[in-house]
């Protein structure tokens, strides 16, 4: 029986409009898009023009970094726009599909006989390699390299997150095959985290090495779990993989045939029917939520760590949920100077101390200004890291290496400190800055 491994620190944000246990199958989308802008230090090379036929699993770019790496179509259509933004940017290539789907034929390996090398080019030549991602910096994993170790996260902590335990509740035997291939990537162990007392099934995946965690957001961070477990030193490398890719992972395996179905959550205060969706990944985003006012944010992913998308957009296709909140337009007279029960604070500036269970409707208003930081020792209250927040986001700004890599920057993405973004009273933007940090040792490596 594994160790449960407890946290002290985080904090857990109840938002109103948590998606209910019922799933919809959303209707097929006028228009998908696949956007280089999803992954991180990619130069995207394009492959299709407009007006040409793709099948699921046709390539329609690569990266220039290593062509090998290609970017694939989740429906099969005619290519109807290659959207471009500044200094022709690409931006994403959009999809019309086809009412009967045609899936592109692509040669699908025994993960017990083959070997590695034969199981990274049937990866890589799905598309399914850039759901594999690479700590240190968060990149799309490097064919070449070899990982000390794999690790899985079954469940998220972040507010309003789906229940995986629900959504794949369906998905053992494809789960148990992928985690079955992704553990002849590694030399090492692979990791599966659950959250205890809600393991679900995953506490019966067979050739993992398998954890549970307690605690408060963000506990179900990855890169939390990697720190408890198994810490990032310099010149390791380690690859994480969503608990539903590995599901697409094992449904390719299984079937031979690429499959981008999942679930996703719709929630938020401002979701007309917070429940699930069954979709297809990079799916516009009137054929899952419909018309939104707007006053709406429409945000792929949780609200403390996914990006703002326009009602005329599509899903980010590695976000496993849509949140929709207020837009922060609103004037409040006297602002934090009122006495209001109805708003959520870590301090006791407020009331909502008095009330932990009490479900909260927060919009995207920042409450003020950026301004200096503050060194209170509070970010370190809600990080359950061995990292001084503060420090290094400095030695970020500064751009001085060497103190960066003294102080974590190899252990943390922008998601592992969205949660002190959140509680702190500068408002300082502190998942660009560790982005733009990852960034620059990216380029002076």
């Amino acid at each position: 029986m594994s160790k449960n491994i407890k946290l002290c620190k985080g904090l857990d944000i109840k938002l109103v409009g948590k998606a209910q246990a019922v799933v919809e199958n959303a209707p097929m989308a006028k228009s998908y898009a696949v956007s280089p802008l999803d992954y991180e230090n990619v130069t995207p090379k394009l492959l299709v023009k407009v007006g040409d036929k793709v099948e699921v699993g046709t390539a329609l770019f690569f990266d220039k970094k290593d062509p090998r790496i290609l970017f694939t179509s989740p429906v099969s259509g005619t290519v109807s726009a290659i959207n471009r933004g500044e200094k022709r940017k690409l931006l994403n290539v959009a999809i019309e599909p086809d009412q009967a789907q045609s899936v592109k034929e692509l040669k699908v390996v025994n993960a017990a006989e083959a070997n590695r090398s034969e199981i990274v080019e049937m990866l890589l030549e799905s598309g399914l390699w850039t759901r594999i991602v690479e700590r240190p910096y968060g990149v799309i994993a490097n064919p070449d390299a070899t990982p000390k170790a794999i690790f899985v996260s079954a469940f998220d902590s972040a507010p309003l997150a789906p229940d995986y335990n629900f959504i794949l509740k369906e998905e053992k035997a494809a789960i148990e095959a992928g985690m079955a291939l992704l553990a002849r990537l590694t030399d090492g162990k692979l990791h599966l985290s659950a959250r205890k007392g809600d393991e679900g099934f995953m506490s019966s995946i067979k050739g993992v090495e398998y954890h549970t965690f307690s605690g408060k957001h963000p506990v179900g961070n990855v890169g939390v779990q990697i720190h408890h477990i198994d810490r990032i030193a310099k010149g390791d490398i380690v690859w994480t993989v969503n608990i539903q890719d590995v599901a697409i992972i094992g449904r390719f395996v299984m079937t031979g045939k690429l499959d981008m179905t999942k679930i996703i959550a719709v929630a938020g205060s401002e979701a007309q029917k917070a429940c699930y969706k069954r979709i297809i990944s990079g799916a516009s985003i009137e054929s899952i939520v419909g018309k939104v006012a707007s006053n709406v944010r429409i945000i792929s992913g949780d609200v403390l760590t996914g990006s703002k998308s326009a009602a005329d957009g599509y899903i980010a296709m590695n976000a496993n949920m849509l949140s929709l909140i207020p837009e922060g337009d609103v004037y409040e007279l006297l602002g934090w100077a009122m006495p209001r029960f109805h708003r959520f604070s870590v301090s006791r500036a407020y009331f909502s101390w008095l009330c932990p269970k009490k479900e909260y409707k927060l919009d995207t208003n920042l409450n003020g200004g950026e301004r200096p930081f503050v060194v209170t020792g509070l970010y370190e209250n809600y990080l359950p890291m061995d990292v001084y927040v503060s420090y290094l986001l400095k030695a970020i700004l500064v751009k001085d290496l060497d103190k960066m890599e003294n102080l974590g920057i190899y252990e943390v993405l922008p998601e592992d400190l969205a949660l002190c973004e959140f509680v702190d009273p500068s408002k300082i933007e502190m998942q660009q800055i560790v982005r733009d940090g990852i960034n620059l040792m990216i380029k002076e490596s």
